[in-house]
């Protein structure tokens, strides 16, 4: 992307509030005014003083003064905030825009991609992107406008000197231009390794327990060295060509300044210009380094905004999830069909699954089974659409999926998995995740079939209790209670139960085994399960190996015939 291309969406999120930004452009334009100003009250105040000598002098400069600098600093105020508040509005916009594009994301992209490295675009990108949105535009307005306005002032006391204080122009424009490239290459090398250092520490706080275990601080402390010293390094590039530029285009202004210079003070000498209008040219070319100064100082973080936007955009112009077909769907009955499904993650991974075909009927419960591998995951994750079929047709009452609205088809479904999933809120709205039409007197009833109230009953606040990071505050069995508590509120027709108690020990696995046949009641339920004896009681066990099924059958069918089930049951009977 070019960088005029991602400033120009970047001004898309500015534009609801131009009229504040002009509001900041008239604070620069004031602010740059009182430079060519004061080079003005130099040339008053010299010709009053030194050469006329009104009497009037003895107050006017020492009032010009006053006003010059509080408009001085009236202009730096209203050329600070303003912009300064637009830009946070563009920091909320574009954040807000990510999260969203985050969650419409499809799921074969995200599986693909380090949380860090998202969390990093999220927040240190998107700051990266508000310098150049308006600190970095603050000092390309008004310092670019207060050097047209020296530079026009010089143009009227001297339009000769004037173009010779030009000469070095094109030079430093060349050179800026060399520079900014190389500020943009370090700037995405800086953006990358920020996700590194928030993938590695992210891990690390999340296996804190697995990580003291196995004694391995030290080794994490490596891990994260070598990610710290890779993001110091391309800062330290950044800076040395930011410190190389600044000198270098402050000798080449000097010396530019230092030739005017000798040729305006032969003009002195020869009569040639006014002893006043020399110092108001020499007090007007020596303001013109200090904003020539910031300019190139700006150039780092507006460089590194474009990369930062650059990485920001690439992501949200990714495809995201399509919201599936135009077909309504209230409530299913519950019929999936698997017609000569395959399904594979990329060409170079290989089919994980291949030419998979049943039927399950509408409050039946199948269990798929098989070694690990074998595409039990990736068979369910098929009906709510996380993944589309490679080939062949995955049916809901009779209908292709993909013809459904997607939200239909997803509320549709309810999942309980060994990895619950709560959130930093209480146990009641972690129960009435997103169900905002449901009674307090339903999830209290959710709450209660799941077992929940036994233990919420002993908190001080009981539903209203809230949980820590993750549920950390809460057992393995407690946490599974309230996931399936969930279920049970949502009340959908299909329930996907993935290794819901494999975590669990055996007491806490027969408490939740009696809380899942209450939520299995009247429900077309897959099980995915690698411990058999969780599963002997489903209606039906399909057994897959290498993404293929192999057997299907109940538990003594099973047994009975011999083959994969049974060495797999035997295996686990004799552990």
């Amino acid at each position: 992307m070019k960088a005029w291309d991602i400033y120009k969406r970047l001004l898309r999120y500015a534009k609801p509030y131009a009229g504040v930004f002009a509001i900041g452009v008239c604070g620069m334009l004031l602010f740059a005014a009182t430079d060519a100003s004061l080079a003005y009250l130099v040339k008053v105040f010299v010709n009053g003083a030194f050469i006329s000598k009104h009497p009037e002098i003895l107050w006017m400069v020492p009032g010009g003064v006053i006003v010059l600098f509080t408009l001085r600093g009236i202009g730096d105020y209203v050329s600070n905030y303003f912009p300064g508040w637009v830009g946070r509005q563009v920091i909320k916009g574009l954040r807000r825009d990510v999260f969203s594009h985050y969650l419409r994301l499809p799921t074969a992209y995200l599986d693909t991609q380090q949380s860090g490295h998202l969390l990093s675009k999220l927040t240190y990108n998107i700051e990266l992107v508000a310098d150049a949105a308006t600190n970095a535009s603050i000092s390309l307005i008004r310092d670019s406008v207060t050097i047209a306005f020296l530079i026009a002032y010089l143009f009227y006391l001297n339009w000769r000197l004037a173009i010779f204080c030009l000469a070095a122009g094109p030079l430093i424009g060349w050179l800026m231009q060399i520079t900014n490239r190389s500020f943009r290459r370090y700037s995405a090398r800086i953006q990358s390794s920020m996700g590194d250092i928030t993938r590695v520490a992210k891990e690390a706080i999340d296996a804190h327990r697995l990580i003291k275990i196995f004694n391995a601080e030290q080794h994490q402390m490596m891990r994260f060295e070598q990610v710290n010293e890779h993001n110091r390094a391309s800062n330290m590039k950044l800076s040395r060509a930011r410190a190389i530029s600044n000198p270098v285009v402050q000798l080449l202004a000097s010396t530019a300044l230092a030739a005017v210079l000798y040729v305006a003070i032969r003009q002195v000498f020869a009569h040639g210009m006014q002893f006043d209008d020399f110092l108001a040219f020499l007090t007007a070319a020596m303001l013109v380094p200090a904003p020539l100064r910031r300019l190139v100082q700006i150039s780092g973080p507006l460089q590194q905004g474009i990369a930062a936007g650059q990485s920001v955009f690439e992501l949200m112009d990714h495809p995201a999830e399509n919201t599936g077909g135009e077909r309504a769907l209230a409530r299913a009955r519950g019929e999936i069909e698997f017609q000569n499904v395959s399904f594979d993650y990329g060409v170079d991974k290989g089919d994980v699954l291949i030419d998979v075909s049943f039927i399950v009927r509408p409050g039946e419960t199948v269990a798929l089974v098989g070694r690990s591998g074998s595409g039990k995951t990736t068979l369910v994750s098929l009906v709510p659409r996380f993944y589309d079929v490679t080939q062949g047709r995955v049916l809901l009452d009779g209908v292709d999926v993909r013809e459904y609205r997607l939200a239909d088809l997803r509320s549709q479904v309810s999942l309980v998995s060994q990895d619950v999933v709560l959130f930093n809120d209480t146990i009641r709205n972690n129960i009435a995740f997103n169900a905002t039409s449901k009674t307090d007197a339903e999830v209290e009833s959710a709450a209660r079939s799941a077992n929940v109230m036994e233990f919420v009953s002993q908190q001080p606040l009981g539903l209203a209790t809230p949980l820590t990071d993750r549920g950390q505050n809460l057992s393995g069995g407690q946490r599974q209670r309230i996931s399936i508590a969930r279920a049970l509120l949502k009340d959908s027709p299909i329930l996907v139960l993935d290794e819901a108690t494999a975590a669990l020990d055996n007491e806490s696995e027969r408490r939740v085994q009696q809380e899942l046949a209450l939520l299995m009641r009247g429900r077309t339920t897959l099980v995915i399960a690698h411990r058999l004896s969780t599963v002997e009681g489903a209606d039906r066990i399909i057994v897959l190996d290498k993404g293929r099924i192999v057997q299907s059958g109940s538990h003594r069918e099973l047994l009975a015939r011999g083959g994969l089930y049974a060495t797999l049951h035997g295996m686990q009977f004799s552990e």
